[in-house]
């Protein structure tokens, strides 16, 4: 009479309730996040577009035209905060500017709205 070992069937079978047990949890997790309802009403006009072009030197241009330096970004950015319908700020790096340039001018736009 023949018997067969079923010793490594079961341990098979305990690693993969053991896995289904692990990653059954993660796959149930969910973020609930409070959503405005969607809107069907376009726009009335298009925003203003901005380009804030920040080139490898740290020079700042504001839609072509070079600025003197952060606070002149500043008032710009004072002036399009204070429009009714504010218009949409684009920063436009340079790959080889330093980060410190970059942050400088976010940290601003942030800042003042």
């Amino acid at each position: 009479m023949l018997d067969v070992n079923t010793t490594p069937l079961i341990d098979v079978m305990l690693v993969l309730l053991v896995m289904l047990i692990i990653t059954i949890p993660i796959q149930l997790h969910s973020v609930n996040l409070d959503m405005p309802p969607p809107s069907r009403n376009q726009p009335e006009k298009e925003p203003i577009v901005h380009e804030v072009f920040i080139d490898f030197d740290g020079t700042v241009s504001w839609d072509g035209v070079a600025l003197a330096g952060l606070p002149a970004v500043e008032a710009r950015l004072q002036e399009v905060a204070k429009e009714p319908d504010q218009s949409e700020v684009h920063i436009k790096p340079n790959k080889l500017v330093d980060y410190g340039a970059v942050a400088a001018v976010m940290a601003s736009a942030q800042r003042l709205g």
